[in-house]
């Protein structure tokens, strides 16, 4: 797993903003918010992991949203594809 004490912050790319605040409604802070959550659960996505290794974080917002959120880490920082709201099984899962 990713050794969350090296990471030097997010880098977030113009399109993935855009994408994810139309999309899902979900913007920056919010999505950063859950990879504060201690209890969140973090998966290797082996299914995207071609190029580059792809990780999944479930996880809470401040406000008590539950995200699921694609990515990866680049030099040392955090950066988000995707994230979007759970689906059923998702939220199950974070909640068992």
């Amino acid at each position: 797993m990713i050794d969350f004490e090296k990471i030097d912050g997010f880098d977030w790319d113009k399109g993935n903003v855009e994408k994810n605040l139309i999309k899902h409604n979900v913007n920056c802070q919010e999505a950063e918010e859950i990879f504060l959550d201690t209890g969140s659960l973090n998966y290797d996505d082996k299914k995207h992991s071609v190029v580059e290794r792809r990780l999944i974080k479930i996880g809470k917002s401040f406000s008590g949203r539950i995200l699921i959120a694609y990515y990866t880490v680049r030099q040392n920082k955090i950066r988000v594809i995707s994230v979007r709201d759970v689906n059923k099984k998702e939220k199950s899962l974070y909640l068992s």
